[in-house]
């Protein structure tokens, strides 16, 4: 069989490659050439040769006692595990491991009929150690690769939760701060209107716990409950919460008047942590003695928020960095780059959509666009 191999082993090599080519989404590479099949034809086959001459401390060496070793990869156990994992890092399934070798096992087998060529039973039963081993130590890799970047991956989405929460958390806070000063400096009552900023604030943190416990209870995403609002009310909460950053920072803040008609149906906390996102972002960046709008209205069947600032315009690049997770875009960093982030998410589980468009030399304009709802 050795001698078999070594004088076919371009036709073998054609044939397989003719197969994978036929199954969906698979397409040979190089890489694969390298560490797949030709690799093991070779090893292969001067495993048959070295037993041929009865040099079994060779053979097993290059390709391992039956059942494998799990103590040490043999050689061709450390190619076939290089191939695993280089089909995981190209996007296919444990499947097509096993798949690549079982075609090298039929294009042996109907060329080897085709050709008329006698092989032991002793060859065949060393054939199938060496497939075994192989296929054992290639799933074996994409197995353990797999797993750890799944871990990443959920590390990931775990700190990414956490800074969610905190982000948030920080904000409300920050906004109950300032109410609180204000109230302290001008000698203001709970009952008004600061004091109802103090008690919303309270009211979102309280319910950014709730929420978080209960998706560690569920394991599930965050509990979402929509409901119709008006567009004049929920923008005049924004206006409420807002004017105390705007304040605070010395900076112009005008709301436009909002068709009282017009209605959304949105988780009122999540979508007012969008917006107040992006009105503490424009507040941040807006130079000195300029003005940030907020102005809501319909087009169509779409409602749109449009926060606009004066922060000279945007970095040079692709705008939708922004929305990546722990991105800033200068060299304030006084954040932790998550605020845009949240705010996309937030509005697009609400069935809208997050852009920013860029005004160079003046600033830009942060729009949510979400479906229209009438008001009852």
């Amino acid at each position: 069989m050795n001698d078999f191999l070594a004088n076919n082993r371009a036709d073998l090599i054609a044939r397989c490659i003719e197969k994978v080519a036929k199954r969906p989404k698979r397409a040979a590479t190089s890489l694969q050439l390298k560490n797949g099949i030709p690799m093991f034809i070779d090893q292969l086959t001067r495993t048959l040769a070295a037993e041929q001459n009865n040099q079994d401390g060779t053979s097993l060496q290059i390709s391992g006692p039956s059942g494998g070793d799990a103590s040490k990869l043999s050689e061709m156990g450390l190619s076939a595990a290089a191939h695993g994992k280089a089909l995981l890092h190209l996007g296919y399934s444990v499947d097509q491991v096993v798949h690549d070798y079982g075609d090298l096992c039929q294009a042996i087998t109907d060329l080897a009929f085709e050709r008329d060529a006698p092989f032991s039973i002793d060859e065949y039963r060393t054939l199938n150690r060496c497939l075994d081993n192989a296929i054992a130590d290639a799933v074996s890799e994409f197995s353990a690769q797999r797993d750890a970047v799944i871990t990443v991956q959920q590390g990931l989405r775990e700190n990414e939760q956490l800074g969610f929460l905190m982000h948030e958390l920080r904000n409300a806070l920050g906004t109950a701060i300032l109410a609180v000063t204000a109230m302290e400096m001008g000698n203001l009552t709970p009952a008004g209107a600061t004091g109802a900023v103090l008690k919303r604030s309270h009211v979102s943190m309280a319910r950014l716990i709730s929420n978080a416990l209960a998706e560690v209870a569920v394991e599930g995403g965050p509990l979402r409950q929509q409901q119709p609002l008006s567009l004049a009310a929920f923008i005049a909460d924004a206006k409420s919460d807002a004017d105390l950053d705007a304040a605070t920072r010395g900076c112009r803040f005008t709301v436009a008047d909002v068709d009282p008609r017009l209605g959304i149906e949105v988780n009122h906390d999540l979508m007012l942590a969008a917006l107040m996102n992006l009105l503490h972002n424009a507040f941040k960046f807006t130079h000195q003695h300029t003005e940030v709008t907020l102005e809501a209205y319909a087009a169509g069947e779409r409602i749109l928020i449009e926060v606009k600032d004066h922060c000279g315009g945007l970095p040079s690049g692709n705008p939708e960095k922004l929305f990546t997770p722990f991105s800033q875009r200068s060299d304030d960093r006084t954040g932790v780059g998550l605020g845009l982030s949240i705010a996309r998410k937030n509005v697009e589980a609400d069935g809208g959509t997050l852009s920013v468009q860029d005004r160079p030399g003046t600033g830009c304009i942060f729009t949510i666009d979400l479906p229209r709802h009438s008001v009852g």
